[in-house]
């Protein structure tokens, strides 16, 4: 069974076991900022809102030896406009998949816990998705079993934001309880700590120990 079919198709009832809820979008190897709202629970992923190109849903940030650097999972028709996130259909034209985990290989591979969690996301750059949602959804249920950090809730349809609601889908959106908490980047000796970068980040720098530092993150907001 895949993650979007076990997707939460009762809104109504969601909400009124949750009350306010924060709404994210269908994001790809999702931000550090991303996963500490997954901590605070009560999240909800959409996968009715309309792509956003150069948006989080097929870009994620990595910390590479020369500083930041973005990673495209590439989209069928990413331009055409007001088409649903859960339609969108992965473009394997070029090869980003290699190109991906060639980066992710030689950013990470001196973290401390590089050699531990490898085994878990290498397959997602090894074989054909067809759907960027199903992709990403795939990619963040890993993520959040290695983190030990409950999956949201998903839904197909579209979720209109509701009075208290946090609303992350749109690009730039913030989170005023959430404050970056630094850790030991792979390259801090050479580099200032940044921000923003894919939980993949925190993952291989402090394993076990990134639910700590994501707790700290929303406790000092």
């Amino acid at each position: 069974m895949t993650v979007r079919s076990r997707s939460f198709r009762s809104l109504f009832t969601y909400r009124f076991f949750l009350g306010k809820m924060i709404l994210l979008p269908c994001a790809y190897l999702p931000s550090v900022r991303y996963f500490a709202e997954l901590v605070r629970g009560g999240c909800v992923v959409d996968l009715g809102e309309h792509f956003i190109k150069r948006s989080e849903r097929n870009r994620a940030c990595i910390l590479a030896a020369d500083g930041p650097m973005t990673l495209t999972a590439h989209a069928v028709r990413a331009d055409r406009p007001r088409s649903p996130m859960r339609d969108m259909r992965l473009d394997y034209s070029k090869r980003w998949q290699h190109q991906h985990w060639g980066a992710l290989v030689a950013a990470y591979k001196a973290s401390p816990y590089f050699d531990f969690y490898a085994p878990e996301l290498e397959p997602f750059y090894r074989r054909p998705f067809g759907f960027l949602a199903d992709y990403n959804l795939q990619l963040l249920e890993t993520l959040c079993s290695l983190a030990r950090v409950a999956m949201p809730a998903v839904s197909e349809t579209y979720v209109a934001a509701g009075t208290g609601d946090l609303d992350l889908r749109p690009k730039n959106a913030q989170d005023p309880a959430w404050c970056a908490e630094p850790y030991v980047q792979v390259f801090a000796d050479r580099q200032p700590f940044a921000p923003g970068l894919s939980f993949i980040d925190l993952l291989f720098a402090e394993g076990p120990d990134s639910l700590s530092v994501l707790r700290r993150s929303l406790s000092a907001g």
